[in-house]
């Protein structure tokens, strides 16, 4: 990446009490759940800094609790922050261990929230990029630099997990929803959304499984755990027929509405897990594939859905991976299904930071 610096749409950070009884937010140390307070990270966007403000110092108003793991009392468990760096628009989300109607005068927190953007601070410049113009008290990021928040809602999360988001969400202003552009494709992207972190380096690595692909107009294309449709879209502007697999029905809700959006008519998305909708689609429906796109989570692709992919025999599989060690592992088992690794390019999705994106290519020995 050129510039490598507040380039995360998206942060989620814990709120908790310091020694002193304080409400503090951060990020966890590492491999512990102990917060290190920190409200302005140069990886994410600058905006984070003023939104985590205004929650704080309503919590502390109206004596609104932060969460406490080991009770498992207090109500603000997280706060989601995600920006549309093509939109400027802006989401801001709050997990609560409990219901909307503890936190208060929620609409007062609305309002305050609305009004960060809307005026100008006076004789200060907002850079996006550059830490080097970023210093405390100098800049406070947001008002006067075109972004909007545009959704504010609430994530309702009573369960003892480590899992940040619950399966609830309560909008309490805006659409539900901000919007965002990766190329010349629009995305509707909700709280729940998997969406990828970094758009700059995602429309690289995108192009990259394009390219891999090597559509020529007429194919037939499985896009495995395609979440909001992101790389469906990408591929179905040169496929046939594009179908895309997700087994969290919000993303795919978004991924209708995204082709909608987008005027795409040859794309068709199914709810469930990649392993129980590929075999059934092709054992049960006949849907075959000239190519097999799959970006898995971290933990890898499931051996059913592998084992699929070798019956279905596509001419290429692209295969984008969080994980190297999983990459190794599932390329291995499909090169003892007759596949070859043709390509390789990392990305660096993550830039400071330790992981990468891998994009391959993989192609029928036979052919």
């Amino acid at each position: 990446m050129e510039n490598p610096w507040r380039y995360r749409n998206k942060a989620q950070f814990p709120f908790g009490k310091n020694r002193d009884g304080k409400i503090i937010t951060g990020f966890y140390a590492g491999r512990t759940h102990s917060i290190i307070e920190n409200e302005d990270c140069l990886l994410g966007v600058p905006e984070n800094r003023q939104i985590l403000a205004c929650i704080q110092t309503y919590m502390e108003e109206y004596h609104i609790p932060p969460y406490d793991e080991k009770s498992h009392r207090g109500l603000v468990r997280h706060v989601l922050i995600r920006k549309g760096f093509r939109t400027g628009e802006l989401m801001v989300c709050l997990v609560l261990n409990g219901a909307v109607a503890k936190l208060g005068k929620w609409e007062l927190l609305v309002e305050r929230l609305r009004k960060l953007g809307r005026t100008p601070a006076a004789g200060h410049k907002v850079t996006d990029q550059d830490p080097g113009d970023y210093e405390a008290g100098q800049n406070n990021g947001f008002a006067g630099s075109g972004s909007e928040i545009v959704s504010i809602s609430c994530s309702i999360n009573r369960e003892k997990t480590n899992v940040i988001m619950g399966g609830e969400i309560v909008n309490l202003y805006g659409p539900g929803y901000i919007t965002d552009y990766i190329g010349d494709v629009c995305y509707r992207i909700s709280p729940l959304s998997f969406y990828q972190v970094n758009p700059v380096q995602t429309e690289r690595l995108y192009a990259t499984a394009l390219e891999y692909a090597g559509l020529t107009g007429g194919e037939t294309v499985w896009d495995l755990y395609c979440g909001i449709g992101t790389i469906s879209l990408f591929l179905a502007r040169t496929a046939g027929k594009v179908y895309g697999v997700e087994v969290v029905p919000q993303a795919i809700e978004d991924a209708r509405i995204n082709a909608e959006l987008n005027g795409i008519r040859n794309v068709e998305f199914f709810v469930g897990k990649a392993e129980e909708v590929l075999p059934e689609q092709y054992e049960t429906h006949g849907i075959r594939a000239d190519v097999v796109v799959v970006d898995p989570p971290r933990k890898g692709c499931d051996k059913v859905c592998l084992d699929t992919i070798i019956r279905m025999a596509p001419e290429k599989v692209v295969y984008v991976s969080c994980d190297p060690a999983t990459l190794a592992r599932d390329v291995k088992y499909l090169g003892q299904g007759g596949y070859a690794v043709r390509k390789v390019q990392a990305v660096d999705m993550f830039g400071q930071g330790v992981h990468v994106e891998v994009a391959c290519c993989l192609q029928r020995k036979d052919s």
